[in-house]
């Protein structure tokens, strides 16, 4: 199986310093990040680790989702994936992701609403990526559209 790879180079402190986040597997791009952006309400053209966890995530999810309706009997027509990956203060110091939620609206043929549920509940439990993020809580909230 492949591996892909980033890189991020950093200068400066953490409360003055910046980076970049380059996509090198692909070379499709590169993102700025920074702290003090990072913790502010206001992203202002920066991107952050947790923003990457989402698109990972939203990706993923997608296509362990079109496969579990595809196993379930089903055909998606369309499948729209937000993810939203919260910062907050880690009680033991510092900082956590305390949870992710996820919400999807699907245009699906040939399931009705609590088997399209149970797919992506499935969907919630198999990819790779929620795995990798079992530390947290993940919810979910699945609906046809």
């Amino acid at each position: 199986m492949p591996t892909r790879k980033a890189r991020t180079t950093w200068t400066g402190g953490l409360q003055d310093g910046s980076g970049e986040v380059e996509l090198v597997s692909s070379g499709l791009a590169t993102f700025d990040v920074s702290f003090p952006k990072r913790t502010a309400d206001d992203a202002d053209g920066t991107t952050s680790p947790e923003e990457l966890i989402a698109a990972a995530h939203s990706a993923c999810f997608s296509m362990a989702l079109s496969n579990a309706v595809v196993t379930a009997g089903g055909t998606p027509k369309s499948l729209v994936v937000d993810v939203e990956v919260r910062l907050g203060p880690d009680p033991a110091g510092g900082f956590h992701i305390p949870n992710i939620a996820i919400t999807v609206r699907g245009d699906v043929e040939g399931l009705d609403e609590a088997q399209f549920v149970a797919a992506a509940e499935g969907a919630k439990v198999g990819c790779p990526v929620s795995k990798a993020l079992t530390g947290t809580t993940i919810s979910l909230d699945a609906a046809l559209a």
